[in-house]
């Protein structure tokens, strides 16, 4: 059988390791996929799809949605990250829609007079919110990227508000746990009957459809300013919040270059600072690279992982911030020597106590998310992970607006000596102060080589990292998508100085290899995470979507002539 010229290019630039981005400017998936931690969301998505918009007109109806129907993650009082690429010039960007701290913020606001850190001012009530950015970065996609309108893409989120959804089981369980958490607007506006929401039961959310209906009649200007900015700043000054609507009308959505890192022929395009995603990920890779590592080494492979894990944590905490306020020096963080100067102190047979590497401070100066990832027909690509940190956010909701607040001050530092609620510990470089945003994990990535494209994300605080790490190793070991969601996980972020791992990720005779090595493991009773993976081969013509099993999420592929 003779091969049509455009056959035998793809395959000699499947040889090479260039299938994406070369050949994805000539080729098309010729469907769209929706990955997300709802089913409400990804149907959100394809509808507005089948109306003939594109991946980012999706990208606003799924992250609307999810403020709607999955509240413990993601909301318009909080923020996000959104990864872009333009198929039609191969254009990428980053769409920073993190929160900032008010302009009243300043260093010791959550310190008590001998300047010990007081977790609970930075993680309950209206004190603890950043200044949302969801909202801003929404009409930002719409309006550079989208093809059919604000209003149009937040319709399915609307109705979602207006009409109710179903409580699912997670979020139930969410409602139970936190019930007692939630302010007196929060608990009136989600009680049924008085009480915190069961599995099956109606989610009406009236005040959060009226909220969504100005932003849609008006845009950004619908949330930040007229009857909504002032019910915002009321309810945060009632609550004992610094909110101001100066604070609301300055917000601004910032568009950054994303991070690029390479590993075994991949290429890796994933979240600048201020998340510490994009670093982090590439600063581990490098590492890895560089001890020539391979995933079917057993507990070897693992030991590994953990030390360039622990190295690049570090780094994290050393020198990562926002990056309009900290100088940070990516290209020598993800350059190869770097990387092989880390590799170096790595001992194959122990582990380094992370007290014996140099401090993370060396000069003065949620596990609740949600993610998403899109694919269109044409090759446009989305990885959104947004947040309000814990679950529910702060807890408050500003009365008439049906919108919860936030806390994610509590991803500052406190105090270069306290930890924040996902154990990471404090740093010069992120310490509070007005306008700032907050040092994030969250990892929107791309993934490109030789087996295609891989779109991937997932909620988990500090853990996010691992997570799209794990995902990424096992696509390159030729996991599908489903399997690069499914995968076992553990973690290990330089302090505290222990690997954590869910049931079975480690098994009895790796873990104790590990022990006998110097680590100390702490195995957790529940699984972590919820990774949604959207996935194209161009070489076979195949779109895979996937979601991560621990969750209640959806994924659908739907062909396109």
């Amino acid at each position: 059988m003779r091969m049509s010229p455009r056959g035998a290019m793809v395959l000699l630039l499947i040889a090479i390791g260039f299938v994406m981005p070369v050949a994805a400017a000539e080729m098309k998936p010729g469907a769209h996929a929706v990955a997300s931690a709802h089913p409400l969301a990804t149907e959100a998505g394809l509808e507005v799809l089948a109306a003939g918009g594109n991946a980012f007109d999706a990208a606003v109806a799924v992250s609307s949605t999810l403020a709607v129907v999955e509240p413990t993650g993601s909301g318009l009082g909080g923020g996000g990250f959104w990864l872009l690429h333009r198929a039609s010039d191969g254009f990428e960007t980053f769409v920073d829609g993190r929160e900032t701290a008010p302009a009243a913020a300043h260093e010791r606001m959550y310190q008590d007079a001998s300047g010990t850190a007081i977790a609970k001012r930075s993680r309950d009530g209206a004190l603890a919110a950043a200044i949302p950015g969801e909202p801003a970065a929404l009409e930002h996609l719409a309006k550079r990227y989208g093809r059919l309108g604000l209003a149009r893409a937040l319709q399915p989120a609307i109705r979602a508000a207006r009409d109710g959804f179903a409580c699912d089981v997670k979020l139930a369980e969410a409602f139970a746990a936190q019930w007692g958490r939630l302010d007196a607007e929060a608990r009136r506006v989600f009680a049924v009957d008085g009480r915190a929401p069961r599995a099956g039961e109606a989610i009406v959310q009236p005040d959060l459809a009226r909220t969504l209906e100005r932003i849609a009649a008006d845009g950004a200007p619908g949330f930040y300013e007229g009857p909504t900015g002032a019910a915002l700043v009321a309810g945060s000054v009632a609550g004992g919040g610094v909110w101001t609507l100066d604070d609301l009308r300055h917000y601004r959505v910032v568009e950054r270059r994303p991070t690029v890192s390479w590993f075994h022929g991949l290429r890796i395009v994933s979240a600048p600072p201020p998340s510490a995603g994009g670093i982090t990920l590439g600063t581990t890779l490098g590492q890895l690279e560089a001890l020539g590592w391979k995933p079917d080494q057993g507990a070897r492979s693992k030991h590994l992982l953990i030390e360039a894990l622990r190295r690049a944590y570090r780094d994290r905490a050393a020198y990562l911030g926002d990056p309009d306020f900290v100088r940070i020096p990516t290209t020598a963080l993800l350059s190869t020597s770097y990387a092989r100067t880390l590799a170096a102190g790595i001992d194959p047979n122990r582990a380094t106590p992370s007290a014996s590497l140099p401090p993370a401070d060396p000069s003065p100066q949620g596990p609740q998310t949600t993610h998403f990832s899109v694919l269109d027909a044409e090759g446009n690509r989305v990885a959104g992970t947004l947040s309000v940190n814990l679950p529910f956010g702060a807890g408050a909701m500003a009365p008439g607006t049906g919108v919860l607040l936030n806390d994610e001050m509590d991803d500052f530092a406190a105090s270069t000596t306290a930890s924040n609620a996902y154990g990471l510990i404090g740093s010069v470089p992120n310490r509070v102060q007005p306008n700032k945003r907050p040092l994030s994990s969250m990892s929107p990535t791309f993934v490109e080589g030789p087996r295609g494209l891989l779109v991937l994300g997932t909620p988990g605080g500090s853990r996010i990292i691992t997570m799209v790490l794990i995902g990424l190793l096992a696509w390159d070991s030729g996991a599908d998508a489903l399997g690069v969601v499914s995968q076992p996980r553990f973690h290990h972020q330089y302090l505290p100085d222990v690997v954590m791992f869910e049931p079975g990720a480690i098994d009895p005779e790796e873990q104790k290899q590990l022990a006998d090595m110097g680590h100390v493991l702490k195995p957790l009773k529940d699984t972590y995470g919820n990774l949604h993976a959207v996935s194209w081969d161009p070489a076979h013509g195949k779109v895979e979507a996937a979601s991560d099993p621990r969750g209640v999420g959806a994924a659908r592929v739907v062909p396109v002539r």
